[in-house]
């Protein structure tokens, strides 16, 4: 079906949104789609906090060695932002705690790295 007389231009942008990338990996348990998109989830939710952040490595699973007795999980994240890397490492009795400690604690981390930046930049002005 044809339409004559009408010449219809449509205008548009296409912007270019780099969302951080989350890399994921199980230690010594299976990676489920439930831990994964949990993780996934609170992780991404950092962005808000640093736009900056291109990439974090997260690593979740049992918590290994002497000192932990029963079932100990842990969460532990990497963060490269601004030549800096950010280790976070926390562990609880469930794997859904730790991952919230981790985020929590990166948070915190986090901001205070944006306000030493500000501070800087403002030293420089």
């Amino acid at each position: 079906m044809a339409v004559k007389g009408r010449l219809c231009v449509l205008r548009f942008a296409v912007y270019s949104v780099q969302r951080m990338t989350i890399n994921i990996r199980a230690h010594d348990m299976e990676l489920t789609p439930a831990i994964k998109q949990y993780t996934e989830e609170k992780m991404s939710s950092l962005e808000k906090y640093l736009d900056s952040i291109r990439h974090m490595d997260v690593e979740v699973g049992r918590a290994a060695g002497h000192h932990h007795k029963g079932n100990v999980f842990e969460c532990k994240a990497v963060v490269q932002i601004g030549g800096e890397v950010m280790r976070v490492e926390k562990d609880a009795e469930d794997l859904y705690k730790a991952i919230d400690k981790v985020k929590d604690h990166l948070r915190v981390e986090l901001s205070d790295w944006k306000k030493r930046q500000d501070e800087r930049s403002k030293a420089g002005e």
